[in-house]
């Protein structure tokens, strides 16, 4: 009821009979998906039938957040492709409202609704809504406020409403700041996340709400919103290696950074003055990085963060993040060409989207036209890529009656383990023999294998959301399989049967033998292990 007037007529029959329409053209249009991007990344124009379909945007999010909830073990190959697009239109319609944010006034941006926009782009699925992020910061000001009624019962801040101006004088403020730290670090146990300080997880609102956990800019971020409400002006503060806030000492504001108490957020709320802050990093810097910053500053600074993160491993996890950092800094900076190349050999370096590479790379010699040599080089590899593309290329058919394969014992759709690693994982294709490099092979050790690179390697989704290729002789089918949670199942896998993954039509014709191969290898293990549980018992 929430997407209709309360107070409107409105004819409920043409109501359902658009819904159901446009459920039926979501669903055909999923069910093409697998057929056309099987073997490669989602292009942006794959979407564009899915916004051509029109009717009320609702209508295409809730047929696809219902093919999402289905049963919780099949019809993955459907839920695979209408996350991509739920995640793509949710994204779309984030950066929209990212670039109204940043057309207002600086005066008039709210930082918590920036941040918000980061979480929300990064993780288009979350429950991560402003209003819900607003909710748990009044209810953490509700209890700063009851805090504040035990000690300081006529406290202002205990009455103060919403857009109340701030309060100015210095002492009633320091007993917000007693109230706040008391809640926030002994009540409620938020912290700094020293143990897994470099988890793209501490940079999310949502997350270190629910997890009481995150770094100096996110816990600024909260701490600086509940002061806000409740009459304390505290001003971000991006100093090297460590965000802070800082509280004026004097009452009409002051530009000498002596005058100013820093609020280390990260560390229980602890203040600093400005020589003790030069300690927290080890060195000392310029009175400008004691300045306060705007809200785009702080944005930035997260956005970047979240751009350092992604680069620090080469998952496919970390692309997406990389992705997406380079997509919020860019609606920041639509004009620095160091990211815009960045962006630019990312996607070629990924082989996705390489007109959305052109397209960059036209921006970028537009901006600086020095970067001509460069740009004409990319350009060119680029329009290879794509010609390469363009070719028609049949998918390898691999049986297993093959001579060359008469080594393959596995097969697709089994739950396996490694035996040295001791990862659980699904197999979705294989190889007669090492198909990578020798740089690969090298810097993986696979010629310290007994059998070497000539023995059957098996590409497989692993459960801690990586792509691995391992070799025959690692590899053992799992006694307990259980569901294997990649995110790129279903690109593969159709559904989990208890036992193993049952092959997706696409994956079922590139390996036509191994369904029948994985039922017969998963009824010979469970015949095995019930045979010697049943001598366990005997004996």
């Amino acid at each position: 009821m929430k997407y209709y007037s309360t107070t409107g007529s409105h004819n409920w029959w043409e109501e359902y009979r658009t819904r159901h329409s446009i459920g039926r053209q979501v669903q055909a249009m999923v069910d093409t998906f697998s057929k056309r991007f099987f073997s490669k990344e989602v292009p942006v124009d794959g979407f564009k039938d899915v916004e051509a379909l029109g009717g009320p945007f609702c209508f295409i999010e809730h047929e696809l957040l219902s093919i999402l909830n289905m049963d919780g073990r099949k019809y993955l190959t459907w839920k695979y492709y209408s996350r991509k697009i739920l995640c793509y239109l949710r994204q779309r319609d984030i950066m929209e409202k990212l670039k109204e944010f940043l057309l207002t006034l600086p005066e008039h941006q709210k930082l918590i609704e920036g941040v918000v926009l980061i979480d929300q782009y990064c993780n288009p699925l979350a429950d991560n809504s402003l209003e819900n992020i607003l909710l748990q910061l009044n209810y953490i000001t509700d209890e700063v406020k009851k805090a504040l009624r035990l000690t300081h019962s006529y406290h202002p801040s205990i009455t103060a409403r919403k857009d109340d101006v701030f309060i100015d004088d210095l002492e009633l403020q320091q007993q917000v700041l007693d109230a706040m730290n008391h809640v926030l670090y002994k009540q409620l146990k938020f912290k700094g996340n020293e143990e897994d300080y470099y988890n793209p997880m501490n940079s999310y609102i949502h997350q270190v709400l629910s997890q009481k956990k995150g770094i100096p800019i996110t816990l600024c971020v909260i701490y600086s919103t509940i002061g806000k409400n409740l009459g304390v002006r505290l001003e971000p503060v991006s100093f090297p290696s460590h965000f802070l806030l800082r509280w004026c000492q004097k009452p009409e504001g002051s530009t000498d950074i002596l005058d100013y108490v820093y609020i280390d957020a990260f560390d229980n709320g602890k203040p600093h003055t400005a020589k003790e802050c030069e300690h927290l990093i080890g060195q000392q810097v310029t009175s400008k990085f004691y300045n306060s910053v705007t809200t785009k500053d702080v944005l930035f600074r997260m956005v970047t963060n979240l751009f350092h993160l992604g680069k620090r491993e080469g998952s496919d996890q970390s692309y997406q993040l990389l992705r997406n950092a380079l997509d919020l800094y860019l609606t920041l900076a639509p004009d620095d060409v160091q990211y815009l190349m960045l962006q630019a050999r990312l996607y070629f370096h990924l082989g996705i989207n390489p007109e959305k590479v052109l397209d960059v790379l036209q921006h970028i010699q537009a901006v600086d036209p020095l970067q001509h040599g460069v740009v004409g080089h990319l350009v060119q590899l680029t329009l290879e890529q794509i010609a390469r593309k363009n070719q028609t290329t049949e998918i390898q058919v691999k049986r297993h009656t093959d001579e060359k394969h008469r080594k393959i014992q596995f097969s697709v759709g089994l739950i396996m383990k490694h035996k040295r690693y001791g990862y659980d994982c699904v197999i979705y294709g294989w190889d007669p023999k090492c198909m990578m490099g020798l740089d690969w092979m090298r810097t993986m050790g696979v010629h310290n294998l007994p059998h070497g690179p000539d023995q059957p390697f098996y590409n497989v989704l692993v459960q801690d959301g990586s792509c691995r290729y391992a070799a025959q002789e690692n590899l053992i089918c799992n006694a307990s399989p259980l569901e294997i949670g990649h995110e790129e199942v279903g690109r593969y896998f159709l559904e989990f049967s208890g036992t193993h993954y049952i092959a997706n039509e696409e994956l079922q014709n590139q390996y036509p033998d191994d369904m029948a191969l994985t039922s017969q290898l998963v009824e010979k293990i469970r015949n095995c292990y019930s045979w010697i549980s049943v001598n366990k018992i005997q004996t």
